[in-house]
């Protein structure tokens, strides 16, 4: 595991779509190895950091839907 990414969830406030698409980015570049793709690979790239950055949405929004149905 790369000891470098950073933790972006604050438990108060929903991390941002600009927070959500570094961290996605992020996320390719560690697992495909490349910092910047060829031109042959880059919407392949591109597209992983848009699906990414989607499923990690759904995700924080799903935490914080739970948490308020348990707070209440």
């Amino acid at each position: 595991m790369c000891r470098s990414i950073k933790v972006l969830r604050r438990p108060d406030e929903m991390a941002t779509r600009e927070e959500r698409d570094a961290a996605a980015l992020q996320f390719v570049r560690k697992i495909s190895g490349f910092h910047k793709p060829s031109k042959a690979n880059q919407e392949a790239f591109d597209q992983a950091v848009r699906e990414i950055s989607a499923a990690s949405e759904r995700l924080l929004a799903s935490i914080a839907q739970n948490r308020t149905r348990v707070a209440s």
